[in-house]
């Protein structure tokens, strides 16, 4: 189809990846975000190949080389800091025919905000979209202080508290609580932390720390801890808290706590949303975390919602029945796609972090034992099962 306006509601790394795609299939394309400052929650995402492709075929291959980490390994420890295991992902790259590359979101964020606007677009900016309305011919979004925006489709890519979820699935669909808090931020890259080019991942207790490198000669770190829903935290008791709950964990993991800037640091309790039962209502489609947030533990929140953009695209270019057909086809497609994503996400996570205290222990003890090969070919299995093979 040809000629069309496409409405974008959220400005995330799903909302901006699917405006450059539209725009650059020729589309008229308006971003709207309910923000005034576009701050992306958490500061570092894993990309695997499956996004990074996405990124190459939208010509930004080379940009995001420059803001991705050089990551060509993988460490697991004991919180000891005895090896469990150490898996190269040259094989995986071989395999799926892309470096990953762990970014700082702020970066990928900027680089794709930059992208749109390149391209002679702007985002609007505290425009909370709060109903929808469609006729046989357009859909209209209607904004809290009673604008409106019109188009021929409407791409609801408004995050894991998504709004326009309820007008897709008549109901109201509430995120799911992962079981465990995640404390994310950045640090300078150190040898007495993690060799540079590194992912480091130490376990035990049900709990998890970890650090990555991405550009800028930082590291990318987590610490994962399972805690009821609901505590709260003071951000200046933040290393605190960090010293009693990795109390007696290696050395890597205390010098970490020390360097960790608390200001900068955020404090996210993991949900996911999902699976649901669709993903399209007429010319309104549900893209990235608003449809299928997932857990963080196996990388492909981002990942999932730039595969969206790109796959909604392609058949809004290649489809020429109309706008509801294609989303019904992207539906078909994605929905079984991010099911799965969804589903093994929510049961690593539950593994990882001791929902079941014998599955975890079974989980430590096959860390040490498992094959470097069968890791990346599982890595491998999850990232070519998107439209770029």
């Amino acid at each position: 189809m040809y000629g069309l306006k496409a409405i974008v509601i959220g400005a995330g790394i799903g909302g901006l990846t699917a405006g450059i795609a539209l725009r650059q299939a020729g589309y008229e394309v308006e971003i709207y975000d309910r923000v005034r400052d576009l701050r992306p929650i958490g500061a570092g995402i894993s990309l695997w190949s499956n996004g990074v492709k996405v990124l190459n075929r939208l010509g930004l291959g080379e940009k995001i080389a420059e803001i991705g980490g050089q990551m060509n390994r993988m460490e697991y420890r004991h919180l000891s800091g005895n090896l469990l295991n150490e898996i190269s992902l040259a094989p995986l790259i071989a395999s799926v025919g892309q470096r990953p590359y762990p970014v700082a979101r702020r970066d990928l964020q900027n680089m794709l905000l930059e992208s749109f606007e390149y391209l002679g677009n702007k985002v609007t900016l505290g425009a909370k979209c709060i109903e929808v309305m469609e006729s046989d011919r357009d859909v209209t979004a209607k904004f809290e202080d009673g604008s409106t925006a019109t188009g021929d489709v409407l791409v609801a890519a408004d995050g894991v508290h998504s709004i326009l979820r309820e007008y897709i699935l008549k109901e109201r669909v509430s995120p799911q609580y992962g079981g465990y808090v995640n404390w994310n931020g950045l640090v300078p890259i150190s040898e007495d932390l993690a060799p540079a080019d590194m992912w480091a991942i130490y376990v035990g207790e049900h709990k998890r720390a970890s650090m990555m490198p991405v550009a800028g000669d930082r590291f990318y770190f987590f610490f994962d801890v399972p805690l009821p829903k609901g505590t709260t935290s003071d951000r200046a008791n933040y290393q605190t808290e960090l010293k009693a709950y990795f109390q007696g964990w290696a050395e890597p993991i205390q010098l970490l706590i020390d360097r960790l800037d608390p200001a900068t640091v955020a404090r996210v309790e993991i949900h996911d949303v999902g699976p649901i039962s669709k993903m399209v209502q007429g010319r309104v489609a549900l893209l990235g975390d608003a449809a299928h947030a997932t857990c963080p533990d196996l990388g492909q929140g981002g990942c999932q919602a730039m595969e969206d953009g790109l796959v909604l695209t392609n058949y809004l270019v290649s489809t020429n029945l109309s706008v509801v057909d294609a989303l019904n086809r992207y539906e078909a497609e994605r929905k079984t796609r991010t099911t799965e994503i969804v589903n093994k996400a929510r049961n690593r996570a539950e593994t990882i972090h001791g929902k079941d205290p014998a599955a975890t222990q079974k989980w430590y003890e096959q860390l040490a034992q498992e094959n470097p090969l069968d890791v990346t070919t599982a890595i491998a299995k999850i990232i070519s099962g998107g439209p770029l093979h």
